[in-house]
């Protein structure tokens, strides 16, 4: 017990005082992460707009393939990534591997699913509140998807901040294609797992405490985005 006071100490004393360390990897955590999501939201925004209003054969199929890759195992994850950035993949002759690079292609195929999936239910049901007004003012497919999209920004906010959270959270895929090199590819969750099995429990419980902070920040963040849109529905 009192090991774990004492480690307890020293990562908040790693936090307080702004440890370089445990900040570079901070930073590297966030860039990696948010620009993986800005990325899965552009191409999630769309997959989930074109399946709510177009139709086409296996548009059914499509959308239940989404849906299910929302629980797309983040080893598996990186195991494709790995397999088309290595050396005798496809992708290999632009040496990605071991690269913040494949580290945001590896989250923007887990998270792109969680946005599209819940991109496509926004619209939808916004569909089928607005559809025969849309189609009777002669709006054409592209535009409905963009009406749709703006109509349920809020909702979408939501999309991705789930997927943010699922982004900077995830492990397996980033230290497949990242090798968790230190000073290049060492993010805050193999940070942890790595301090762990070291034994440096206090730079992994400061990683640990700053990560749990940014998840309950983010659950906060859904919370009041899903109070204040019900907030203005029933204004």
């Amino acid at each position: 017990m009192t090991d774990f006071i004492d480690a307890f100490r020293t990562a908040l004393g790693l936090i307080v005082t702004l440890d370089p360390n445990l900040v570079e990897i901070l930073i590297l955590s966030l860039k990696v992460s948010l620009a993986a999501v800005v990325i899965a939201s552009l191409l999630g925004f769309a997959i989930g707009g074109a399946l709510a209003v177009y139709r086409f054969p296996g548009r059914g199929a499509v959308s239940a393939v989404l849906s299910a890759l929302m629980g797309l195992p983040p080893v598996v994850a990186g195991l494709v990534v790995y397999l088309l950035l290595s050396n005798v993949g496809p992708l290999g002759v632009l040496q990605l591997l071991y690269t913040p690079t494949a580290m945001i292609i590896a989250q923007v195929v887990l998270v792109t699913p969680i946005i599209g999936a819940l991109t496509r239910q926004a619209c939808q049901d916004l569909l089928e509140e607005y559809d025969e007004q849309l189609r009777s003012l002669g709006a054409s497919s592209s535009a409905i998807v963009t009406t749709l999209l703006w109509d349920g920004r809020y909702r979408l906010i939501t999309a991705v901040l789930a997927g943010f959270g699922r982004a900077i959270a995830e492990v397996g895929a980033v230290m497949i294609v990242g090798g968790n090199i230190d000073h290049v590819t060492r993010t805050m969750t193999t940070a942890i797992a790595l301090e762990t099995s070291k034994g440096n429990i206090a730079l992994a419980l400061a990683l640990g405490i700053v990560l749990l902070t940014i998840a309950l920040a983010v659950n906060a963040s859904l919370l009041w985005v899903q109070r204040f849109a019900n907030r203005l529905a029933y204004a």
